[in-house]
């Protein structure tokens, strides 16, 4: 029964072709069934999406209703249902810690752009947007599926969890700019929500962080900052070797 998502449910949509082969290649054994629907243009993606899934031992059911009902876009052919499954983060990595984002998606976008950058370990911290909602996913343009990532009810229960990694929370009135800064793995890049970033207190954790602009504008948005920030920090990994 085709069903409109809902975050208690266990489980979400990956939508799009391009998604749905990320779901199938990096995390295909929590594929529940894929929909194609019958206007879909025949051709070799699609062939080698329905092999995989064949291989895969995954359903591919062919029928309209459930793009009615999950998708609203009208170039979407292609439907995957997965269990969605809470990561848990690596002690040996560094993270990429997202305070309150509310916007699903940024949320997406830092996922892709963290995966592109190396980063495989990604912290929510409550309230934030559902990583799993099926928007998310699509934004991360199926990167989610190669992410351990992971929703804490406080930063608190984070840095609990993880009390070796050097803090470096991104904040506007910081007083070292990124240039200047040594990330010393592993560390955990934290940013704030998109409309009052990090609260006052996290000037006491750890390292803080500015990213120098012009007064022409207040702020970076979310994922942008926190491409600047994994750039910087990757960069000078690289130049340290």
């Amino acid at each position: 029964m085709s069903k409109r998502y809902k975050k208690e449910f266990d489980f979400s949509y990956a939508l799009g072709t391009a998604v749905v082969f990320e779901l199938m290649t990096r995390r295909p054994e929590s594929a529940r069934c894929v929909y194609v629907h019958p206007d879909a243009t025949k051709g070799d993606a699609l062939d080698r999406l329905v092999a995989l899934c064949n291989s895969r031992g995954v359903q591919v059911k062919y029928e309209t209703k459930i793009f009615n009902v999950v998708s609203q876009k009208e170039n979407c052919f292609v439907i995957g249902e997965f269990e969605k499954s809470d990561g848990t983060l690596s002690s040996e990595n560094s993270h990429i810690v997202l305070v309150n984002p509310m916007t699903g998606g940024n949320v997406g976008t830092v996922m892709r752009t963290a995966l592109g950058f190396g980063f495989s370990d990604v912290a929510l911290i409550a309230p934030c947007a559902d990583p799993f909602a099926p928007d998310v996913v699509r934004s991360s343009m199926g990167a989610i599926f190669s992410l351990n990532v992971h929703v804490f009810s406080s930063f608190g229960q984070y840095r609990d969890a993880y009390p070796l990694h050097g803090l470096y929370p991104f904040m506007l009135d910081a007083s070292t700019p990124i240039g200047e800064i040594r990330f010393t793995p592993p560390y955990s890049l934290v940013l704030g929500n998109e409309a009052h970033g990090l609260p006052k207190e996290f000037a006491s954790y750890g390292q803080c962080v500015r990213i120098p602009s012009t007064d022409k504008i207040d702020s970076f948005n979310l994922s942008v900052a926190a491409a600047i920030g994994m750039y910087e920090a990757t960069r000078r990994k690289q130049q340290s070797k």
